[in-house]
């Protein structure tokens, strides 16, 4: 084997040496080293693109036996991010570094030392470029997996990484290129840490704020969101490490700083979109003088309708035995009596029961709140179940519709504001 590279460094001196001396041959007078330099700085980039384009096609056509995602999701996350590319890049600027000595030999030896360090930031660049294609690689992988949570943790990590890389790699590229001692360059940031944490607040906390978020599983890209203090409401289209970019249902882009999602108040709707339900949580306001006690003409009246005739007769019975042993049972403020509102209030009950656009499974009620001076809220609380905006307000305004309508004939008044002219 050693015999066979020596033969091949041989072979190699004797070209370049024939080379230069046709070179010093045509050359004009006093152009001589130039053109020597630009030879060979010519012929390691020719060499360096003939290595790298064949160890490219070799790596590229043995990925095309993995093509399957689901059966080797790693090797299509590598080949998606191009880190074979790196490699190829890698090998053959380590190949060019090796052979550049032969090249020329003992002619134009003050080449050495510029193209050493040339090659070395190569590397430099290359060892960068395939760092950040790795990241990119966890990222695809997780995309075809589908973990959301871990690609928004990536997406902080690798800006992140990306940032820091950038300053790292800077600083050793120009320790690579002016032969600088990294501990000298790094010695000299200490007085300036603290303009460093300023500058980078915002990438910190948006790092820190993606970790929390990835680890916590409390949000992801896609998830519908609320967001009380900006008044935003729609889909998370992006989490980056300094910005998150939301879509909001009028079709308009808003845009919050990453570190708002750790400090801020946000609601996340995607539950209901998950399971194809949404909360109704609204109230009519009666007017409180239009509440009575039914009589019994009211409740022979009321028991034709058909939701609430079983529930009026089995309290009819109950209340007549009540009265029999009650002193002045003719008054009909003694003892228990049934009221308009309270009937009504159980019809609503029945109706929710009764709608199909109504999920059964969930929390389902109808009940008083405080009185205001706009009378007695009376609210349905229950879920539609068909979390879809345009279908939930259907659903939602043909229960109000019904119930608005229907409390005349239990004779009560729906307050609202009369404006005088």
């Amino acid at each position: 084997m050693k015999d066979e590279i020596q033969d091949t460094k041989n072979f190699v001196q004797e070209l370049s040496e024939i080379l230069y001396n046709y070179i010093s041959g045509i050359a004009p007078s006093g152009t001589e080293f130039i053109l020597h330099i630009v030879v060979k700085i010519g012929l390691l980039i020719g060499i360096f693109l003939i290595i790298d384009f064949i160890f490219k096609i070799i790596i590229n056509s043995g990925s095309r036996f993995f093509s399957s995602q689901e059966k080797y999701p790693i090797l299509n996350s590598i080949k998606t991010s191009k880190v074979t590319n790196s490699v190829a890049h890698f090998i053959a600027l380590t190949i060019v570094g090796g052979i550049q000595n032969y090249i020329f030999t003992n002619h134009i030896p003050s080449t050495t030392f510029f193209i050493v360090r040339m090659v070395n930031l190569g590397l430099v660049l290359i060892i960068a470029g395939m760092l950040y294609r790795s990241l990119t690689g966890f990222r695809n992988y997780f995309v075809i997996k589908q973990d959301f949570y871990n690609i928004m943790a990536l997406n902080a990590i690798s800006e992140t990484v990306k940032i820091l890389g950038i300053f790292i790699f800077s600083i050793v590229g120009v320790c690579v290129i002016f032969g600088i001692k990294g501990t000298t360059i790094v010695g000299s940031l200490g007085a300036i840490t603290a303009v460093l944490v300023l500058v980078f607040r915002d990438t910190i906390l948006g790092f820190v704020t993606g970790i929390h978020v990835a680890t916590s599983k409390s949000l992801k890209v896609g998830d519908w969101v609320s967001i009380p203090k900006y008044s935003i409401e729609g889909n998370i289209a992006d989490i980056s490490l300094l910005t998150t970019k939301i879509t909001n249902f009028d079709k308009t882009v808003s845009t919050i700083p990453t570190y708002d999602l750790l400090t801020t108040e946000i609601k996340n709707l995607q539950v209901m979109s998950e399971s194809n339900t949404r909360r109704i949580k609204k109230s009519i306001y009666f007017n409180i003088n239009s509440f009575k006690f039914l009589t019994e003409e009211d409740v022979e009246r009321l028991k034709e309708v058909n939701l609430i005739s079983e529930y009026l007769e089995g309290k009819s019975i109950e209340l007549r035995k009540e009265k029999e042993n009650l002193k002045h049972s003719d008054k009909i403020i003694n003892g228990r009596q049934l009221t308009n509102i309270g009937v009504f209030r159980y019809y609503a009950q029945r109706y929710l029961e009764n709608d199909p656009d109504v999920d059964q499974n969930g929390a389902m009620m109808v009940r008083q709140l405080d009185i205001t001076p706009q009378g007695l809220p009376l609210e349905v609380y229950c879920f539609a179940n068909d979390s879809k905006w345009e279908h939930f307000e259907q659903i939602q305004a043909d229960i109000f519709d019904h119930l608005l309508v229907a409390s005349k004939e239990f004779d009560l008044q729906v307050m609202q504001i009369s404006v005088k002219v």
